[in-house]
Parts: structure tokens; C-alpha cells; sequence
């Protein structure tokens, strides 16, 4: 089951905010996140707060779109009294779980309370997660009828034996129709690939990347596999049934994939993803919904365990689905716990953020200490040196490979 929720101050039931969250909130960007907890199969790597059927306990698929449009009336009203002005969203997120074992009209409905609440701004990016074998055209195209405009398929690898590992229970071989599907309806296409998989060598990585690269798609997003605690996947390690990662093969996959997607077109623009430019260089298909995360604006997180941030203020939901549901008959907030960032906080994950992407991170913004430990990380290659002492730390290749251990450097002496 997924892991624990953060210890923290309790939630109000009414889900106030303080005052504090609408100071500057003009000068945010907002968006909005929607958390689908169902899957057909739970992953054996995976530790998100996901539920298959046997394991809903009362909750009911078929109620999940009422209970989200449910909270997101009842933002509306919390951020209202709060005093924060009204915002339309810039990015909406449908993620999961697989957000398309829903009904498209379930979807489609979700969506349409956000516009109706906040408005959406005239390029507005809607995402959803799918699977390969969630979808058919007739679905994708409803959704872009709906007003989606992109769609993240879950390919993870393009090798038999690296998915059973895994266990993604789709064909590999569907990913290529999917994404001609979504391509004829006119949506934009994501794919996301998982690399380090116990068992996985360098040649299958590579025939991965060669089959998602062959697809097209305007962005992809490859991740270093991490053995979560309390999985299926950990418990297989332990036990030495499934070989544990390779953390210096992880490191030459990374180097692969960065090596063939730059030689596709696709430039690097966070330390996990890479997407395509239009013939206008300055139109990028990079997700404007996660660098939102990335640099720091407003989101409020709908659903079972989602997170939000509104203004230093960061609150996440009960997980259970059968817990929301019960949360939203009863007309109060969902939230289990939150937190207000103290400048210690908001400062250290200012760096932590800011340091992956490829916009980088202004070293008028770091303390004392972070300053000092700028001259060792441009000897040491780790960001690029004509950008440093221009005022900003780009990540080079070899700092990507070493990200956390260049936060780290940065705040050797900050509170934490």
C-alpha cells in the first residue's frame, strides 16, 4: 500500500486558510490538479496512492467524479474567504492511478467544473495520464473535444521482460497506435519511461528509447527507478528473489538517454524530462503544469491524498477513497494535515526546485553559505560556468548525474 501521509498540523474541517495565502497571489500562476486513485493492477515498484478494485473498501468508482467536482465548490469558497482574488487556471492535471479507467464523461465533467469555477486562461494546458491499453481513438478524441490538449501515455519500456518486472500489464506494441491516435485528434503527446529496472541492461534501455524516440512524441519524461519502501518490488529485493538497482548503470542509462533525445530534438528542460520546440523556438512542449511545482506557484491538489499550495501554505487530503467520500457527504474539507512553510523551508525548497531546471537558479537568491559553495561546483563541472558567472546555476550534464549532492553543497549550512 502506498506510504504514510506527512506528520503535520491537523486540517480544519471547513478547510480555511489564513489570510497570509492571498498576499502576491496575482503574481502566481494557478492550476489545478485532480487525483484518480484507480488502477486495474497495482505495479509492483509502485508506491502512489493508487487503489484497484479489491482494495476500495466501500468507495465507489462510478461517485468519484461527484465527490471531486464536490471540493473543487468547496476551494472556490475556501480560497474566497481567504481573500485571494479570482484566478483562472493556466494548467489543469488529471493524474493518477489512470485517470482514463474513468468514463470520458467522467472526465470530461471534473474538467468542466474547474472552467466553470475559475475560468481558464486562452492557452490553457489540460494533461491527462493514461495508460496504452486505457484508451481507444473514439476516447482521445472526446477528450480533445472536451478541451484537453495533451496526453502523458505510461510506456515505461519497451521490453517484455523489463514490464513483467514491473508488472505493467499493457503490450508494448500499443503504445506506437495510441500515440497516432492522439496525434490524429491533435493533442499533444507525452511519453513517460522508466530506466534501472532490476535486470534491465543497457541494450534494452536503449531499445526503449529507440521506440518512444520513434513515436514522436513532443515530450518525454524518462525516470531513474526508486525502490520505494513497503512495495512489492522492495520486498523482492530483500529477500534476493529480484537483484537490487545498479546505481552506476542507472547513471550510464541517464547519459544514453540525455545523448539519443538531444540527437532527436528534444532539449532537456528539468532533470527527468525533455521535449521538442516548435519551428518557433521560443513555443516549447515542455509541461507547464510540473514546472508550476518547479518553480513554486498556486495549485490546489483535488482527491484522495492530493497535495495543494496556496501562499506558503501547503495541505494534503485523507487517502483512503472511501475516507474522502465520507469527508465530502458530510460537507467538509478532505484535508488530513497541512503545514505553513517557515522561511527555512520555503528557502530550501526554493534551491531543491529551482537547481533541476534548466532555467536554473539565481545566486542573488542564495544565502551566504549557498555563494560560497559556487566557485567549488563550477571547478568541479557541475554547472555551467558561463552561466554561473552571469548569475545563474545551470545544471551541467555531470551535475544532473549529481543533483541532490549539488543541493546538498548549496545548503551545507542552511536551516533544515
Amino acid at each position: 500500500m502506498p506510504g504514510a501521509l506527512p506528520i503535520a498540523d491537523p486540517a480544519p474541517l471547513d478547510g480555511a486558510l489564513p489570510a497570509s495565502v492571498a498576499v502576491g497571489s496575482h503574481d502566481r500562476d494557478w492550476s489545478v490538479y485532480i487525483h484518480v486513485p484507480f488502477c486495474r493492477v497495482r505495479c509492483g515498484y509502485c508506491d502512489f496512492n493508487t487503489y484497484t478494485g479489491e482494495e476500495l473498501r466501500g468507495a465507489k468508482r462510478a461517485d468519484y467524479a461527484d465527490e471531486a467536482i464536490a471540493e473543487i465548490e468547496q476551494a472556490a469558497i475556501v480560497l474566497a474567504n481567504a481573500g485571494v482574488a479570482p484566478r483562472k487556471a493556466s494548467t489543469v492535471f488529471f493524474g493518477g492511478g489512470t485517470p482514463t479507467l474513468l468514463p470520458v464523461t467522467d472526465l470530461t465533467r471534473m474538467l468542466a467544473a474547474a472552467r466553470d469555477t475559475w475560468g481558464f486562461t486562452d492557452d490553457v494546458e489540460v494533461t491527462t495520464e493514461a495508460n496504452p491499453d486505457s484508451v481507444d481513438r473514439d476516447y482521445l478524441l472526446a477528450l480533445k473535444e472536451a478541451g484537453f490538449t495533451r496526453v502523458s501515455f505510461g510506456m515505461q519500456s519497451a521490453v517484455p521482460h523489463v514490464l513483467a518486472t514491473l508488472e505493467r500489464t499493457h503490450d508494448p506494441e500499443k503504445v506506437p497506435h495510441v500515440v497516432k491516435w492522439a496525434r490524429e485528434v491533435e493533442l499533444d503527446v507525452s511519453v513517460d519511461l522508466i530506466y534501472g529496472t532490476p535486470g534491465e541492461s543497457l541494450a534494452d534501455w536503449e531499445r526503449s528509447l529507440d521506440h518512444a524516440i520513434a513515436q514522436n512524441p513532443d515530450h518525454i519524461s524518462a525516470y531513474a527507478l526508486i525502490i520505494e519502501t513497503g512495495t512489492k518490488l522492495a520486498a523482492q529485493i530483500k529477500r534476493g528473489d529480484v537483484a537490487p538497482v545498479d546505481d552506476d548503470l542507472q547513471a550510464d542509462m541517464y547519459e544514453l538517454a540525455d545523448k539519443k533525445l538531444a540527437a532527436a530534438g528534444y532539449d532537456w528542460y528539468e532533470v527527468s524530462n525533455w521535449a521538442k520546440h516548435d519551428e518557433d523556438p521560443a513555443v516549447s512542449h515542455a509541461s507547464r503544469h510540473n514546472l508550476g511545482y518547479w518553480l513554486g506557484n498556486d495549485w490546489w491538489g483535488v482527491g484522495p491524498g492530493a497535495h495543494s499550495h496556496v501562499g506558503g501554505v501547503r495541505w494534503w487530503n485523507v487517502k483512503h477513497p472511501a475516507a474522502y467520500a465520507d469527508r465530502i457527504a458530510a460537507g467538509h474539507s478532505p484535508g488530513a494535515g497541512r503545514e505553513t512553510l517557515a522561511d527555512s523551508s520555503k528557502y530550501l525548497e526554493h534551491v531543491l526546485l529551482r537547481a533541476r531546471v534548466r532555467g536554473g537558479l539565481k545566486t542573488a537568491t542564495l544565502d551566504a553559505e549557498g555563494r560560497t559553495a559556487v566557485a567549488g561546483l563550477i571547478a568541479d563541472e557541475l554547472v555551467d560556468a558561463p552561466a554561473a558567472f552571469k548569475g545563474t546555476l545551470t545544471l551541467t550534464l555531470k551535475g544532473r548525474l549529481l543533483a541532490d549532492a549539488v543541493v546538498r553543497r548549496l545548503l551545507a549550512d542552511a536551516p533544515i
